[in-house]
Protein backbone atom coordinates (compact mmCIF):
# COMPACT_ATOMS: atom_id res chain seq x y z
CA UNK A 1 0.00 0.00 0.00
CA UNK A 2 1.69 3.67 -0.96
CA UNK A 3 1.43 6.08 1.39
CA UNK A 4 -0.27 9.18 1.54
CA UNK A 5 2.45 11.32 0.34
CA UNK A 6 2.99 9.06 -2.96
CA UNK A 7 -0.31 8.82 -3.48
CA UNK A 8 -0.52 12.74 -3.29
CA UNK A 9 2.48 12.84 -5.95
CA UNK A 10 0.32 11.77 -8.89
CA UNK A 11 -2.99 13.84 -8.17
CA UNK A 12 -1.91 16.36 -11.14
CA UNK A 13 -2.17 13.52 -13.52
CA UNK A 14 -5.20 12.08 -11.78
CA UNK A 15 -7.08 15.85 -12.01
CA UNK A 16 -6.10 15.69 -15.88
CA UNK A 17 -7.94 12.07 -16.78
CA UNK A 18 -10.67 13.65 -14.59
CA UNK A 19 -10.77 16.77 -17.08
CA UNK A 20 -11.18 18.87 -14.12
CA UNK A 21 -11.97 22.23 -15.87
CA UNK A 22 -11.24 24.23 -12.77
CA UNK A 23 -8.43 22.48 -11.39
CA UNK A 24 -6.99 25.63 -10.29
CA UNK A 25 -9.43 26.37 -7.50
CA UNK A 26 -8.48 22.88 -5.64
CA UNK A 27 -4.58 22.36 -4.95
CA UNK A 28 -4.74 18.33 -5.52
CA UNK A 29 -1.16 17.75 -5.24
CA UNK A 30 -0.90 19.81 -1.92
CA UNK A 31 -0.55 17.20 1.10
CA UNK A 32 -2.18 18.23 3.62
CA UNK A 33 -4.53 14.95 4.56
CA UNK A 34 -3.55 15.77 8.60
CA UNK A 35 -4.04 19.30 8.85
CA UNK A 36 -6.85 21.08 10.43
CA UNK A 37 -8.84 24.21 9.73
CA UNK A 38 -10.22 26.44 12.25
CA UNK A 39 -12.96 28.72 10.61
CA UNK A 40 -16.78 28.94 10.62
CA UNK A 41 -19.74 28.52 8.18
CA UNK A 42 -21.52 31.04 5.70
CA UNK A 43 -24.19 32.66 7.65
CA UNK A 44 -27.23 30.53 6.88
CA UNK A 45 -25.81 27.33 7.09
CA UNK A 46 -28.18 24.60 7.68
CA UNK A 47 -27.66 21.59 10.20
CA UNK A 48 -29.69 18.38 10.61
CA UNK A 49 -29.84 15.20 11.37
CA UNK A 50 -32.18 11.92 9.35
CA UNK A 51 -34.09 9.07 8.79
CA UNK A 52 -35.67 6.95 6.56
CA UNK A 53 -38.94 5.49 7.18
CA UNK A 54 -38.54 1.83 7.10
CA UNK A 55 -35.78 2.23 9.76
CA UNK A 56 -37.16 3.76 12.33
CA UNK A 57 -40.84 3.89 11.99
CA UNK A 58 -42.16 0.33 13.31
CA UNK A 59 -45.97 0.23 12.85
CA UNK A 60 -45.28 -2.26 9.85
CA UNK A 61 -48.92 -3.28 9.91
CA UNK A 62 -50.98 -0.75 11.39
CA UNK A 63 -53.37 2.26 10.54
CA UNK A 64 -53.93 0.72 7.10
CA UNK A 65 -50.61 0.42 6.17
CA UNK A 66 -50.10 -1.72 3.55
CA UNK A 67 -46.90 -4.56 2.72
CA UNK A 68 -43.54 -3.01 1.63
CA UNK A 69 -41.16 -5.08 -0.43
CA UNK A 70 -39.13 -4.62 3.14
CA UNK A 71 -41.41 -6.06 5.06
CA UNK A 72 -41.64 -9.06 2.96
CA UNK A 73 -37.80 -9.62 2.03
CA UNK A 74 -37.01 -9.07 6.39
CA UNK A 75 -39.57 -12.05 7.00
CA UNK A 76 -37.48 -14.43 4.57
CA UNK A 77 -35.59 -17.12 6.99
CA UNK A 78 -31.82 -16.33 6.76
CA UNK A 79 -32.40 -12.66 4.66
CA UNK A 80 -31.29 -10.28 7.90
CA UNK A 81 -28.80 -10.62 10.03
CA UNK A 82 -29.72 -12.77 13.07
CA UNK A 83 -33.00 -12.33 10.97
CA UNK A 84 -34.44 -9.34 12.41
CA UNK A 85 -36.83 -6.94 10.93
CA UNK A 86 -38.39 -3.67 11.27
CA UNK A 87 -41.30 -4.85 12.24
CA UNK A 88 -41.16 -2.55 15.25
CA UNK A 89 -37.80 -1.06 15.10
CA UNK A 90 -37.52 2.69 16.94
CA UNK A 91 -41.40 2.41 17.18
CA UNK A 92 -41.00 6.10 15.49
CA UNK A 93 -44.57 6.03 14.23
CA UNK A 94 -45.78 6.47 17.70
CA UNK A 95 -42.80 8.86 19.31
CA UNK A 96 -42.99 11.97 16.98
CA UNK A 97 -42.95 14.87 19.92
CA UNK A 98 -40.68 12.39 21.50
CA UNK A 99 -38.08 12.45 19.37
CA UNK A 100 -38.86 15.94 18.26
CA UNK A 101 -37.84 16.71 21.63
CA UNK A 102 -34.32 15.26 20.56
CA UNK A 103 -33.71 17.29 17.49
CA UNK A 104 -34.75 20.73 19.83
CA UNK A 105 -32.01 19.52 22.39
CA UNK A 106 -29.71 19.38 19.69
CA UNK A 107 -30.36 22.46 18.23
CA UNK A 108 -31.05 21.30 14.26
CA UNK A 109 -32.48 23.84 11.64
CA UNK A 110 -33.84 20.63 9.62
CA UNK A 111 -34.60 16.81 9.64
CA UNK A 112 -34.36 14.67 7.07
CA UNK A 113 -36.85 11.81 7.07
CA UNK A 114 -38.96 10.20 3.95
CA UNK A 115 -42.48 9.21 3.30
CA UNK A 116 -43.64 5.91 3.51
CA UNK A 117 -45.10 5.00 -0.06
CA UNK A 118 -47.10 1.89 1.16
CA UNK A 119 -48.50 3.92 4.31
CA UNK A 120 -49.98 6.38 2.23
CA UNK A 121 -50.81 4.24 -0.72
CA UNK A 122 -51.16 0.51 0.68
CA UNK A 123 -51.12 -0.87 -2.78
CA UNK A 124 -49.12 1.98 -4.39
CA UNK A 125 -51.77 2.44 -7.04
CA UNK A 126 -53.55 5.67 -5.90
CA UNK A 127 -56.93 4.93 -7.71
CA UNK A 128 -57.10 1.97 -5.23
CA UNK A 129 -57.10 3.56 -1.91
CA UNK A 130 -55.43 6.63 0.24
CA UNK A 131 -54.84 5.47 3.37
CA UNK A 132 -56.09 9.22 5.28
CA UNK A 133 -54.46 7.86 8.44
CA UNK A 134 -50.62 7.37 7.31
CA UNK A 135 -51.15 11.02 5.79
CA UNK A 136 -52.56 12.04 9.50
CA UNK A 137 -49.30 10.69 10.67
CA UNK A 138 -46.86 12.67 8.42
CA UNK A 139 -49.07 16.15 8.92
CA UNK A 140 -48.60 15.59 12.73
CA UNK A 141 -45.43 14.98 12.35
CA UNK A 142 -44.15 18.05 9.22
CA UNK A 143 -46.62 20.43 11.72
CA UNK A 144 -44.80 19.60 14.90
CA UNK A 145 -40.75 20.06 13.14
CA UNK A 146 -42.58 23.71 11.58
CA UNK A 147 -44.07 24.31 15.01
CA UNK A 148 -40.29 23.91 16.40
CA UNK A 149 -38.52 25.70 13.74
CA UNK A 150 -36.69 22.60 12.07
CA UNK A 151 -37.57 23.07 8.62
CA UNK A 152 -38.87 19.47 6.85
CA UNK A 153 -36.47 17.65 4.19
CA UNK A 154 -38.90 15.22 2.54
CA UNK A 155 -36.98 11.99 0.69
CA UNK A 156 -39.90 10.48 -1.24
CA UNK A 157 -38.69 6.79 -1.93
CA UNK A 158 -35.82 5.41 0.37
CA UNK A 159 -36.42 1.88 -0.73
CA UNK A 160 -39.42 0.50 0.71
CA UNK A 161 -41.72 -0.10 -2.63
CA UNK A 162 -44.74 -1.08 -1.86
CA UNK A 163 -45.25 -4.96 -2.35
CA UNK A 164 -48.44 -4.91 -4.55
CA UNK A 165 -46.06 -3.09 -7.69
CA UNK A 166 -43.24 -5.75 -7.55
CA UNK A 167 -45.40 -8.35 -7.65
CA UNK A 168 -47.66 -7.58 -9.92
CA UNK A 169 -45.29 -5.76 -12.51
CA UNK A 170 -41.57 -6.51 -11.27
CA UNK A 171 -41.45 -3.27 -9.47
CA UNK A 172 -38.17 -1.14 -10.85
CA UNK A 173 -38.02 -3.47 -13.55
CA UNK A 174 -40.94 -2.20 -14.83
CA UNK A 175 -41.52 0.60 -17.00
CA UNK A 176 -45.08 1.24 -15.49
CA UNK A 177 -43.40 2.46 -12.42
CA UNK A 178 -42.20 5.60 -13.87
CA UNK A 179 -46.48 6.40 -13.90
CA UNK A 180 -47.32 4.83 -10.40
CA UNK A 181 -44.17 6.99 -8.31
CA UNK A 182 -45.55 10.05 -10.55
CA UNK A 183 -48.78 9.63 -8.60
CA UNK A 184 -47.28 9.18 -5.91
CA UNK A 185 -45.39 12.32 -5.65
CA UNK A 186 -48.11 14.11 -6.95
CA UNK A 187 -49.78 12.88 -4.17
CA UNK A 188 -47.18 14.03 -1.55
CA UNK A 189 -47.07 17.37 -3.14
CA UNK A 190 -51.12 18.23 -3.05
CA UNK A 191 -51.45 17.10 0.64
CA UNK A 192 -47.59 18.39 2.18
CA UNK A 193 -46.23 21.05 -0.58
CA UNK A 194 -48.09 24.03 1.31
CA UNK A 195 -45.59 23.06 4.11
CA UNK A 196 -42.64 21.31 2.58
CA UNK A 197 -40.04 23.55 0.65
CA UNK A 198 -37.44 20.36 0.20
CA UNK A 199 -38.07 17.59 -1.83
CA UNK A 200 -35.70 14.17 -2.22
CA UNK A 201 -37.14 12.39 -4.88
CA UNK A 202 -35.05 9.03 -4.45
CA UNK A 203 -32.30 8.06 -1.96
CA UNK A 204 -29.13 6.56 -3.14
CA UNK A 205 -30.74 4.85 -6.15
CA UNK A 206 -27.16 2.89 -6.26
CA UNK A 207 -28.65 0.26 -4.45
CA UNK A 208 -30.37 -0.66 -7.80
CA UNK A 209 -26.84 -3.20 -7.43
CA UNK A 210 -28.19 -4.66 -3.81
CA UNK A 211 -31.72 -5.20 -4.89
CA UNK A 212 -31.77 -6.37 -8.16
CA UNK A 213 -28.10 -7.32 -9.14
CA UNK A 214 -26.54 -9.26 -5.87
CA UNK A 215 -29.83 -9.80 -3.91
CA UNK A 216 -28.82 -8.73 -0.78
CA UNK A 217 -31.43 -5.97 -0.61
CA UNK A 218 -35.43 -5.97 -1.14
CA UNK A 219 -36.51 -7.51 -3.46
CA UNK A 220 -33.60 -10.02 -3.45
CA UNK A 221 -33.44 -10.81 -7.16
CA UNK A 222 -30.23 -11.63 -8.90
CA UNK A 223 -30.44 -10.38 -11.91
CA UNK A 224 -26.89 -10.23 -12.96
CA UNK A 225 -25.46 -7.72 -15.40
CA UNK A 226 -29.09 -6.31 -16.18
CA UNK A 227 -31.31 -6.16 -13.50
CA UNK A 228 -29.63 -3.10 -11.82
CA UNK A 229 -29.08 -1.07 -14.94
CA UNK A 230 -32.86 -1.54 -15.98
CA UNK A 231 -33.91 -0.44 -12.69
CA UNK A 232 -31.72 2.81 -12.59
CA UNK A 233 -32.75 3.61 -15.95
CA UNK A 234 -36.66 3.90 -14.92
CA UNK A 235 -35.78 5.90 -11.92
CA UNK A 236 -33.84 8.13 -13.69
CA UNK A 237 -36.54 8.83 -16.18
CA UNK A 238 -39.20 9.23 -13.12
CA UNK A 239 -37.15 11.92 -12.16
CA UNK A 240 -37.30 13.99 -15.40
CA UNK A 241 -41.43 13.15 -15.15
CA UNK A 242 -41.84 14.53 -11.80
CA UNK A 243 -40.45 17.58 -11.94
CA UNK A 244 -42.22 18.44 -15.06
CA UNK A 245 -45.27 17.54 -13.42
CA UNK A 246 -44.20 19.91 -10.81
CA UNK A 247 -43.71 22.56 -13.12
CA UNK A 248 -46.99 22.62 -14.41
CA UNK A 249 -48.18 22.79 -10.54
CA UNK A 250 -48.19 26.45 -9.95
CA UNK A 251 -48.61 26.46 -6.15
CA UNK A 252 -45.45 24.31 -5.75
CA UNK A 253 -43.19 26.68 -7.49
CA UNK A 254 -41.40 27.79 -4.68
CA UNK A 255 -40.28 24.45 -3.61
CA UNK A 256 -36.86 22.95 -4.46
CA UNK A 257 -36.46 19.32 -5.99
CA UNK A 258 -33.33 17.19 -5.96
CA UNK A 259 -32.19 13.79 -5.53
CA UNK A 260 -29.79 11.92 -2.74
CA UNK A 261 -26.85 10.79 -4.56
CA UNK A 262 -23.71 8.70 -2.66
CA UNK A 263 -20.41 8.20 -3.66
CA UNK A 264 -17.66 6.89 -1.94
CA UNK A 265 -14.17 8.64 -3.37
CA UNK A 266 -11.91 6.52 -5.42
CA UNK A 267 -8.06 7.11 -5.17
CA UNK A 268 -5.61 5.22 -7.42
CA UNK A 269 -3.41 2.81 -6.00
CA UNK A 270 -0.34 2.96 -8.50
CA UNK A 271 0.39 6.73 -8.96
CA UNK A 272 2.61 5.94 -12.09
CA UNK A 273 0.27 3.64 -13.40
CA UNK A 274 -2.28 5.12 -16.19
CA UNK A 275 -4.30 2.19 -16.14
CA UNK A 276 -5.32 3.23 -12.05
CA UNK A 277 -5.67 6.44 -12.70
CA UNK A 278 -8.38 5.63 -15.03
CA UNK A 279 -9.82 3.02 -12.89
CA UNK A 280 -9.98 5.59 -9.93
CA UNK A 281 -12.13 7.72 -12.36
CA UNK A 282 -14.31 4.44 -13.73
CA UNK A 283 -14.91 4.03 -10.02
CA UNK A 284 -16.16 7.61 -9.21
CA UNK A 285 -18.39 7.59 -12.52
CA UNK A 286 -20.04 4.07 -12.17
CA UNK A 287 -20.90 4.96 -8.65
CA UNK A 288 -21.94 8.88 -8.19
CA UNK A 289 -21.74 9.50 -11.93
CA UNK A 290 -24.23 6.46 -13.02
CA UNK A 291 -27.13 8.91 -11.94
CA UNK A 292 -25.29 12.82 -11.75
CA UNK A 293 -24.23 12.77 -15.40
CA UNK A 294 -27.77 12.05 -16.65
CA UNK A 295 -29.28 14.59 -14.21
CA UNK A 296 -26.42 17.29 -15.12
CA UNK A 297 -25.74 16.51 -18.80
CA UNK A 298 -28.02 14.41 -20.22
CA UNK A 299 -26.63 10.88 -20.66
CA UNK A 300 -24.79 8.28 -18.89
CA UNK A 301 -20.70 8.71 -18.43
CA UNK A 302 -19.32 7.81 -21.35
CA UNK A 303 -16.45 5.69 -19.71
CA UNK A 304 -19.97 3.53 -18.44
CA UNK A 305 -21.33 3.50 -22.54
CA UNK A 306 -17.71 2.76 -23.36
CA UNK A 307 -17.30 0.04 -20.75
CA UNK A 308 -20.55 -2.08 -21.24
CA UNK A 309 -20.82 -1.47 -24.30
CA UNK A 310 -17.73 -3.56 -25.22
CA UNK A 311 -18.27 -6.26 -22.69
CA UNK A 312 -21.80 -6.55 -24.18
CA UNK A 313 -20.55 -6.98 -27.88
CA UNK A 314 -17.74 -9.84 -26.48
CA UNK A 315 -20.67 -11.80 -25.02
CA UNK A 316 -22.69 -11.95 -28.63
CA UNK A 317 -25.34 -9.59 -27.51
CA UNK A 318 -26.91 -7.56 -30.43
CA UNK A 319 -27.34 -3.88 -28.02
CA UNK A 320 -25.35 -3.05 -24.74
CA UNK A 321 -26.61 -4.05 -21.27
CA UNK A 322 -26.57 -0.50 -20.43
CA UNK A 323 -30.12 1.26 -21.25
CA UNK A 324 -30.53 4.18 -23.96
CA UNK A 325 -32.37 7.25 -23.55
CA UNK A 326 -34.20 8.79 -26.70
CA UNK A 327 -33.47 12.57 -27.89
CA UNK A 328 -37.16 13.62 -26.15
CA UNK A 329 -35.86 11.36 -22.96
CA UNK A 330 -32.44 13.35 -22.50
CA UNK A 331 -34.10 16.65 -23.05
CA UNK A 332 -36.40 16.37 -20.07
CA UNK A 333 -33.83 14.45 -17.79
CA UNK A 334 -31.24 17.09 -18.05
CA UNK A 335 -31.31 19.71 -15.61
CA UNK A 336 -33.84 18.15 -13.37
CA UNK A 337 -32.27 18.62 -9.99
CA UNK A 338 -32.27 22.32 -8.07
CA UNK A 339 -29.91 20.91 -5.66
CA UNK A 340 -27.79 17.72 -5.62
CA UNK A 341 -28.31 16.03 -2.12
CA UNK A 342 -24.67 13.67 -1.43
CA UNK A 343 -23.99 10.58 0.88
CA UNK A 344 -20.86 10.16 1.92
CA UNK A 345 -19.34 7.90 4.09
CA UNK A 346 -15.56 6.32 3.09
CA UNK A 347 -12.86 6.42 0.46
CA UNK A 348 -11.50 3.47 -1.22
CA UNK A 349 -8.03 2.96 -3.19
CA UNK A 350 -8.33 1.28 -6.60
CA UNK A 351 -6.87 -0.64 -8.68
CA UNK A 352 -7.26 -1.60 -12.70
CA UNK A 353 -8.09 -5.34 -12.51
CA UNK A 354 -9.44 -7.30 -16.15
CA UNK A 355 -12.13 -9.41 -15.90
CA UNK A 356 -13.22 -11.64 -19.13
CA UNK A 357 -16.43 -11.09 -20.66
CA UNK A 358 -17.96 -14.28 -20.72
CA UNK A 359 -21.56 -14.89 -22.20
CA UNK A 360 -23.61 -15.06 -18.74
CA UNK A 361 -20.56 -13.77 -16.81
CA UNK A 362 -20.73 -10.50 -16.75
CA UNK A 363 -22.30 -8.13 -13.41
CA UNK A 364 -22.05 -4.23 -12.56
CA UNK A 365 -18.52 -5.03 -10.70
CA UNK A 366 -16.87 -7.43 -13.16
CA UNK A 367 -18.11 -4.51 -16.23
CA UNK A 368 -15.84 -1.85 -14.15
CA UNK A 369 -12.60 -3.63 -14.59
CA UNK A 370 -10.98 -2.45 -11.13
CA UNK A 371 -10.35 -3.93 -7.65
CA UNK A 372 -11.07 -1.62 -4.65
CA UNK A 373 -8.15 -1.73 -1.94
CA UNK A 374 -7.66 -0.33 1.71
CA UNK A 375 -5.16 1.28 3.82
CA UNK A 376 -5.05 -0.94 6.85
CA UNK A 377 -4.06 2.18 8.75
CA UNK A 378 -7.15 3.58 8.29
CA UNK A 379 -9.67 4.04 11.60
CA UNK A 380 -12.11 1.16 11.45
CA UNK A 381 -15.00 0.97 13.67
CA UNK A 382 -16.01 -2.63 12.97
CA UNK A 383 -18.10 -2.03 10.29
CA UNK A 384 -17.15 -4.03 7.26
CA UNK A 385 -17.24 -1.38 4.66
CA UNK A 386 -17.04 1.83 6.20
CA UNK A 387 -13.00 3.42 6.93
CA UNK A 388 -12.46 6.98 8.30
CA UNK A 389 -11.17 8.77 5.41
CA UNK A 390 -12.09 12.25 5.79
CA UNK A 391 -9.57 14.12 2.86
CA UNK A 392 -11.37 11.88 0.45
CA UNK A 393 -14.83 13.59 1.16
CA UNK A 394 -13.27 17.21 0.49
CA UNK A 395 -11.88 15.55 -2.85
CA UNK A 396 -15.28 14.09 -3.70
CA UNK A 397 -17.26 17.44 -3.46
CA UNK A 398 -14.23 19.30 -5.45
CA UNK A 399 -15.21 16.73 -7.66
CA UNK A 400 -19.01 17.18 -8.07
CA UNK A 401 -18.01 21.26 -8.47
CA UNK A 402 -15.90 20.58 -10.91
CA UNK A 403 -17.94 17.95 -13.20
CA UNK A 404 -21.53 19.07 -12.59
CA UNK A 405 -21.13 22.96 -12.52
CA UNK A 406 -21.10 23.87 -8.87
CA UNK A 407 -24.34 22.94 -7.54
CA UNK A 408 -26.20 23.84 -4.98
CA UNK A 409 -25.58 20.81 -2.91
CA UNK A 410 -26.83 19.76 0.31
CA UNK A 411 -25.09 16.85 2.58
CA UNK A 412 -27.80 14.67 3.11
CA UNK A 413 -25.86 11.48 5.23
CA UNK A 414 -22.48 11.56 6.48
CA UNK A 415 -21.50 9.56 9.81
CA UNK A 416 -20.10 6.27 10.85
CA UNK A 417 -21.80 3.20 12.57
CA UNK A 418 -19.88 0.94 15.36
CA UNK A 419 -20.52 -3.09 15.54
CA UNK A 420 -20.83 -3.05 19.47
CA UNK A 421 -23.21 -5.26 20.59
CA UNK A 422 -23.28 -3.74 24.50
CA UNK A 423 -24.08 -0.62 25.84
CA UNK A 424 -21.48 2.17 24.93
CA UNK A 425 -22.37 6.25 25.02
CA UNK A 426 -19.16 7.39 25.17
CA UNK A 427 -18.59 6.86 21.05
CA UNK A 428 -15.12 9.10 20.96
CA UNK A 429 -14.28 7.44 17.56
CA UNK A 430 -17.89 9.00 16.05
CA UNK A 431 -16.93 12.37 17.66
CA UNK A 432 -13.33 12.27 16.09
CA UNK A 433 -15.22 11.34 12.50
CA UNK A 434 -17.80 14.10 12.43
CA UNK A 435 -14.23 16.63 13.92
CA UNK A 436 -12.69 15.31 10.48
CA UNK A 437 -15.38 14.74 8.02
CA UNK A 438 -17.00 18.42 8.43
CA UNK A 439 -13.78 20.26 8.54
CA UNK A 440 -13.05 18.85 5.42
CA UNK A 441 -16.33 19.94 4.39
CA UNK A 442 -15.77 23.27 5.39
CA UNK A 443 -12.23 23.35 3.38
CA UNK A 444 -14.28 22.16 0.10
CA UNK A 445 -16.33 25.53 1.20
CA UNK A 446 -13.43 27.68 1.25
CA UNK A 447 -12.15 25.58 -1.93
CA UNK A 448 -15.95 27.40 -3.49
CA UNK A 449 -17.99 24.59 -3.84
CA UNK A 450 -21.44 25.27 -3.21
CA UNK A 451 -22.81 23.17 0.35
CA UNK A 452 -25.35 24.71 2.07
CA UNK A 453 -26.11 22.43 4.80
CA UNK A 454 -24.93 19.15 6.63
CA UNK A 455 -26.84 16.31 7.96
CA UNK A 456 -25.71 13.61 10.22
CA UNK A 457 -26.60 10.16 9.71
CA UNK A 458 -28.53 9.40 11.95
CA UNK A 459 -30.15 11.09 14.68
CA UNK A 460 -31.21 7.52 16.10
CA UNK A 461 -30.01 3.99 16.00
CA UNK A 462 -32.19 2.12 13.96
CA UNK A 463 -32.59 -0.81 11.29
CA UNK A 464 -30.08 -1.49 8.95
CA UNK A 465 -30.97 -3.24 6.71
CA UNK A 466 -29.30 -6.51 5.63
CA UNK A 467 -27.12 -6.31 9.06
CA UNK A 468 -30.28 -6.00 11.10
CA UNK A 469 -29.38 -4.09 14.46
CA UNK A 470 -26.19 -5.17 14.43
CA UNK A 471 -24.59 -2.12 13.04
CA UNK A 472 -25.50 1.47 14.92
CA UNK A 473 -25.02 4.98 12.75
CA UNK A 474 -27.29 6.89 15.95
CA UNK A 475 -26.34 10.15 17.53
CA UNK A 476 -28.85 8.77 20.12
CA UNK A 477 -28.62 5.14 21.10
CA UNK A 478 -31.60 2.89 21.13
CA UNK A 479 -32.59 -0.04 23.23
CA UNK A 480 -34.10 -2.47 21.09
CA UNK A 481 -34.84 -4.79 23.67
CA UNK A 482 -36.95 -2.70 25.76
CA UNK A 483 -40.60 -2.08 24.63
CA UNK A 484 -40.65 1.21 24.64
CA UNK A 485 -37.76 1.89 22.71
CA UNK A 486 -36.20 4.55 25.01
CA UNK A 487 -33.55 7.06 23.50
CA UNK A 488 -30.26 7.77 25.28
CA UNK A 489 -27.74 10.66 24.35
CA UNK A 490 -24.37 9.47 23.35
CA UNK A 491 -21.53 11.67 23.51
CA UNK A 492 -21.43 12.67 20.04
CA UNK A 493 -24.97 14.46 20.65
CA UNK A 494 -22.81 17.31 22.82
CA UNK A 495 -19.84 17.00 20.47
CA UNK A 496 -22.48 17.72 17.65
CA UNK A 497 -24.30 20.43 19.14
CA UNK A 498 -21.44 22.42 20.03
CA UNK A 499 -20.36 21.97 16.17
CA UNK A 500 -23.85 23.27 15.44
CA UNK A 501 -23.56 26.07 18.16
CA UNK A 502 -20.45 27.90 16.87
CA UNK A 503 -21.10 27.14 12.84
CA UNK A 504 -17.80 25.34 12.94
CA UNK A 505 -14.81 25.38 14.59
CA UNK A 506 -14.25 28.92 15.78
CA UNK A 507 -10.30 28.31 17.51
CA UNK A 508 -8.02 25.59 18.80
CA UNK A 509 -8.62 26.25 22.34
CA UNK A 510 -12.26 25.32 22.65
CA UNK A 511 -12.22 23.25 20.34
CA UNK A 512 -9.92 21.38 21.86
CA UNK A 513 -12.13 21.44 24.67
CA UNK A 514 -15.34 20.00 23.28
CA UNK A 515 -14.37 16.09 23.08
CA UNK A 516 -13.21 16.28 26.91
CA UNK A 517 -16.70 18.04 27.82
CA UNK A 518 -18.82 16.05 26.00
CA UNK A 519 -17.26 12.67 27.33
CA UNK A 520 -17.52 13.55 30.30
CA UNK A 521 -21.50 13.98 30.16
CA UNK A 522 -21.69 10.80 28.96
CA UNK A 523 -20.33 8.88 31.69
CA UNK A 524 -22.97 9.15 34.11
CA UNK A 525 -25.20 8.13 31.36
CA UNK A 526 -23.32 5.28 30.76
CA UNK A 527 -23.55 4.06 34.45
CA UNK A 528 -26.72 4.23 34.11
CA UNK A 529 -27.65 2.65 31.26
CA UNK A 530 -25.16 -0.64 32.35
CA UNK A 531 -28.01 -1.29 34.55
CA UNK A 532 -30.06 -2.09 32.26
CA UNK A 533 -29.24 -5.38 31.41
CA UNK A 534 -30.32 -5.91 35.57
CA UNK A 535 -33.54 -4.43 34.87
CA UNK A 536 -33.97 -6.85 32.08
CA UNK A 537 -33.03 -9.32 33.44
CA UNK A 538 -35.49 -8.17 36.57
CA UNK A 539 -38.38 -7.98 34.51
CA UNK A 540 -37.63 -11.36 33.03
CA UNK A 541 -37.95 -12.65 36.77
CA UNK A 542 -41.26 -10.84 37.66
CA UNK A 543 -43.02 -11.67 33.89
CA UNK A 544 -41.83 -15.47 33.83
CA UNK A 545 -39.69 -17.23 36.22
CA UNK A 546 -42.03 -15.95 39.20
CA UNK A 547 -45.09 -16.86 37.75
CA UNK A 548 -43.67 -19.84 36.52
CA UNK A 549 -41.97 -21.36 39.73
CA UNK A 550 -45.46 -20.35 41.97
CA UNK A 551 -47.21 -22.52 38.89
CA UNK A 552 -44.56 -25.76 39.95
CA UNK A 553 -45.71 -24.60 43.66
CA UNK A 554 -49.01 -25.05 43.35
CA UNK A 555 -49.04 -28.00 40.86
CA UNK A 556 -46.35 -29.58 43.75
CA UNK A 557 -48.33 -28.86 46.42
CA UNK A 558 -51.41 -30.66 44.77
CA UNK A 559 -49.43 -33.68 44.16
CA UNK A 560 -48.44 -33.63 47.89
CA UNK A 561 -51.65 -33.27 49.03
CA UNK A 562 -52.91 -36.44 46.61
CA UNK A 563 -50.22 -38.32 48.31
CA UNK A 564 -51.26 -37.78 51.91
CA UNK A 565 -54.47 -38.17 51.27
CA UNK A 566 -53.89 -41.53 49.66
CA UNK A 567 -51.75 -42.77 52.35
CA UNK A 568 -54.74 -41.84 54.71
CA UNK A 569 -56.85 -44.02 52.96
Amino acid sequence: MLSHCAVTACCYVFVLVLRLSAAEDFDWTKNDHGSFYYGTFPAGFSWGAGSSAYQTEGAWDQDGKGLSIWDVFSHKKGKILQNDTGDSSCEGYYKVKDDISLMKELKLNHYRFSISWPRIMPTGIRADHVNERGIKYYDELIDNLLENKITPIVTLYHWDLPQVLQEKYGGWQNISMVNHFNEFANLCFERFGNRVKYWITFNNPWVSVEGYETGEHAPGLKLRGTGAYRAAHHIIKVRGLVLYMQNRCMTWQDSLLGISLSGDWGEPVDISNSKDIEAAERYVQFYMGWFATPIFHGDYPQVMKDFIGRKSSQQGLSSSRLPTFSTQEKSYIKGTSDFLGIGHFTTRYVTQKNYPSGRGGSSYFTDRDLAELVDPRWPDPGSEWLYSVPWGFRRLLNFVKTQYGNPLIYVTENGVSEKIMCTELCDDWRIQYFKDYINEMLKAIKDGVNVHGYTAWSLLDKFEWDEGYSERFGLYYVDFRNKNKPRYPKASVQYYKRIIGSNGFPNQREVDSWKRRAIETCSSSNQLLAADPLTSHMEMVTEIVVPTVCTLCILLSAVFLMFLLRRRN
